[in-house]
């Protein structure tokens, strides 16, 4: 028996990530909508609804992820399709929003694309955002509609809590820079752990040099914690600077596994013990060192409350 009534909702997806938004669908006791999405010969992205809309409050669930603008024009075009349909709301899931790290003019002449795609969104016809771990919280303020922002600690402080080669007495939560320490924070709080911070310049894009460890991490197992994981420079960077300072194991963790270029045969290669990302972004055949956790339960639970209007918040105390 379906958690929300049937006659009530529906759920379609994009091609991004079937199988995070088969696992959502499952746990709210749903199914996934009936729609076709191609290309014409020219590479123009062709929607298709194949049942009824109308009057139903409908979400759809894709992330921005690569192809990233293949699969922002896709749920675009998903969202104008069902608001022509005469859906009664539109609900999106975008378990990783895209453009969302050029949120501010960092120098003249620079585009804020986050808000360009805010817009677009709002444009199409979206009704309320749902999505987890924005680079940057004030993002959620580029839209006039409601966006639940999730967290992913929960997730990530169950899966240590019930790791049992792990001593949690043991343990330091290092933000890899200033801007994540209220996320690292969160975390580290959860798992009664104390919280270093890695005090880095950036010179230029996807390149980080480590200033300063502030913190004690000597003979500490060091888990990382941070919103993605792109390049994976950064990372090893930053893992290199801990190890000089004398930890013992490192971890890292990341909501969005992006993932671009080689990062992951240069993360296998690092002294990194483990890479723990989610589900927010689908990956095919990871390295050995690579461990998947899933958001679905916490996409699906955030649903079922914004259906019964009852608080999401409840879920991160």
């Amino acid at each position: 028996m379906s958690i929300v009534g049937r006659s009530e909702m529906k759920v379609f997806s994009g091609n991004s990530n079937l199988p995070l938004a088969q696992k959502i669908v499952e746990y709210i006791g749903s199914r996934l909508g009936d729609c076709e999405l191609s290309k014409f010969a020219n590479g123009e992205i062709n929607v298709r609804i194949n049942e009824t809309v109308r009057g139903y409050d409908v979400y759809v669930i894709q992330s921005i992820s690569e192809p990233v603008n293949d699969n922002l024009m896709e749920l675009l075009i998903m969202i104008d399709a069902l608001k022509r349909a005469s859906s009664g709301s539109i609900s999106v899931i975008i378990p990783h929003y895209g453009y969302a790290r050029q949120d501010r003019k960092a120098k003249g002449r620079d585009p804020i694309s986050a808000k360009l795609v805010a817009n677009l969104l709002t444009s199409a016809g979206a009704d309320r955002i749902v999505t987890i771990d924005l680079h940057s919280e004030q993002i959620q303020g580029f839209f006039d509609i409601p966006v639940d922002n999730l967290w992913s600690f929960p997730v990530f402080a169950e899966h240590f809590s019930n790791c049992k080669d792990i001593d949690l007495n043991d343990v330091v939560v290092v933000s890899p820079d200033v801007g994540g320490v209220k996320r690292a924070r969160k975390f580290a709080e959860k798992l009664s752990t104390p919280l270093a911070i890695l005090d880095k310049r950036r010179p230029k894009d996807n390149v980080a040099e480590i200033v300063n460890v502030i913190g004690d991490v000597r003979d500490k197992t060091c888990i990382m914690f941070d919103d993605m994981i792109d390049t994976g420079g950064s990372l090893i960077e930053s893992s290199q600077a801990l190890e000089k300072n004398g930890a013992k194991k490192i971890i890292a963790c990341a909501t969005h596994g992006i993932l671009s270029k080689d990062a992951k045969d240069r993360l296998q290669k690092s002294n990194i013990h483990k890479v723990i990302i989610t589900d927010s972004i689908k990956h095919n055949d990871l390295p050995e060192k690579f461990e998947v956790l899933s958001v679905a339960p916490l996409f699906g639970e955030a649903v079922v409350r914004i259906r019964k209007n009852l608080s999401v918040s409840i879920l991160f105390k």
